[in-house]
């Protein structure tokens, strides 16, 4: 049963590294709670600051935190700190309650649902308009206190989702939202369960190794077979160097899905840069085709309890469970096992993990207004055609300023990565629409405040607007 289809594909990136990138660490308290006034309890969240580039009156570029450790991501979006000089912003990166260091009860965070219950996109929505705010009490020239620093939101995938959120939930906190790889329609009804299954797939077949996705293909089956008695899972454990051994079949449940979240990994990272991060496969055996580890040659043994030690998932799986009801399913058309998407066996498993049930398949839909933009305003999605994550993204314009930037060689927030000398076209032209985006919305910002922008720009070739079907 394929549950982590629905859990963990959004937060695993296997993230290429940036330049180091420095910041100040610092810490706010926030509210526990920000929609009830039963109790007035905080807890500290963590951000990080970079104002090098800062002077009087400029932007504030705010990246809205994912589910993990929000120095990974801090590092691995050189796109901010390219532009940041041009507009002589502060740079900021809000962690995610409930990742990283952001614990609301320490310890305790993630024992039971009593201290759980306070993870959700809301409540982390609320976090960033109350940050954001006492960002601009900080910052704002005291000479020029009539009106607020603009403030451009940028985030991937998740992150992605929440700046997109944050403009149209709290449009007055942020002046333009960056939604990077943001799959905000990725649930109940929204677009086929199976999307994500056939971008993969396609990606693999677009190697020209097709003998690739047919080796995929009929690993499962190799698989089921070879572990179908405790020999061939003692074996198997110790062929691919696992830290426990196979038990049961739920054990090699797991395993088919930790592998399926390997190759979609493969998919989300196709950039065309070096990848230290991806292993050789091993030749040895028919099963060995089926597996990469320990490039580096620094991890001791495989587990499948996690993927990345910098994202949380186990807070994700506890999101999923709750708000973020993503419904996937596979089919024959993909080199996956058949699953289908059955909601009430989701909703068992996820009280046997958390003691919660989701409310419904709706949660999402009702919080953010399905496929209805219409009151958005001031947003930028882009979404690469090799992400498998684009197959649930906006795809299509739906205002003149809500826009979507499709990127034909484009894999996983690539555009938000620094630049880099391999990078495609369309990765570069994405880059300049929304610089010049930003450009145009702090201006217009600007004069309607009565300021002269100080901001130094050169209107880029009209070549990139060409690109992308004139949408400028």
């Amino acid at each position: 049963m394929k549950f982590s289809a629905a859990l963990g594909f959004i937060l695993f990136p296997v993230f290429l590294t940036d330049a180091e990138y420095t910041f100040e660490t610092r810490y706010i308290d926030v509210p526990l709670d920000h929609f009830s006034f039963i109790t007035n309890q905080t807890f500290a969240l963590k951000y990080l600051v970079n104002d090098s580039f800062f002077v009087d009156n400029g932007p504030i570029f705010f990246y809205t935190g994912n589910e993990g450790d929000i120095n990974m991501f801090a590092q691995n979006s050189g796109f901010i700190f390219d532009i940041a000089p041009d507009f002589k912003a502060l740079i900021v990166f809000a962690e995610h309650r409930y990742y990283g260091e952001s614990l609301p009860f320490g310890n305790l965070s993630y024992t039971s649902p009593e201290y759980l219950g306070y993870l959700s996109t809301m409540q982390a929505l609320a976090d960033y308009v109350y940050l954001i705010n006492n960002l601009q009490n900080t910052y704002q020239n005291s000479s020029d206190n009539l009106t607020q620093l603009p403030v451009i939101a940028f985030g991937g995938s998740y992150g992605g989702m929440l700046a997109a959120w944050q403009k149209m939930k709290y449009p007055n906190s942020i002046l333009g939202a960056i939604a990077s790889s943001a799959p905000i329609w990725a649930f109940k009804n929204q677009n086929p369960c199976d999307s994500f299954y056939k971008i993969i797939t396609e990606d693999f077949k677009n190697t020209r190794r097709q003998n690739c996705v047919n080796a995929i293909n009929a690993s499962w089956v190799v698989l089921r077979e070879f572990t179908n008695n405790e020999t061939g899972k003692s074996e198997l454990a110790d062929m691919w160097n696992f830290c426990d051994d196979f038990e049961t079949d739920d054990d090699i449940d797991n395993l088919i899905e930790w592998l399926t979240e390997i190759y979609a990994a493969l998919a989300e990272t196709n950039y065309p840069l070096p990848n230290r991060f991806l292993g050789t496969f091993a030749r040895q055996s028919p099963l060995k085709n089926f597996i990469y580890t320990n490039y580096t040659g620094t991890t001791e043994c495989n587990s499948l309890e996690s993927t990345s030690e910098q994202l949380g998932e186990e807070g994700w799986n506890f999101q999923a469970c709750t708000e973020m009801i993503m419904p996937m399913c596979s089919k024959d058309t993909d080199m996956f096992e058949n699953t289908e998407w059955e909601f009430d066996v989701y909703s068992d498993f996820c009280y046997k993990t958390f003691g919660v049930r989701p409310w419904n398949e709706d949660v999402p839909i009702l919080l953010y207004g399905d496929k209805d933009l219409s009151s958005a305003h001031n947003i930028i999605f882009t979404n690469g055609l090799l992400d498998p994550w684009s197959g649930y993204g906006v795809l299509t314009n739906y205002s003149s300023d809500v826009i979507a930037l499709i990127i034909e060689e484009g894999a996983h927030h690539s555009e938000l990565r620094a630049a880099h000398e391999n990078d495609p076209m369309s990765v570069i032209g994405t880059r300049a629409i929304i610089k010049d985006r930003i450009y145009n919305w702090i201006n217009e910002y600007n004069s309607g405040a009565g300021r002269v922008s100080e901001i130094l720009y050169l209107p880029l070739l009209g070549m990139f607007y060409n690109i992308f079907n004139n949408v400028l």
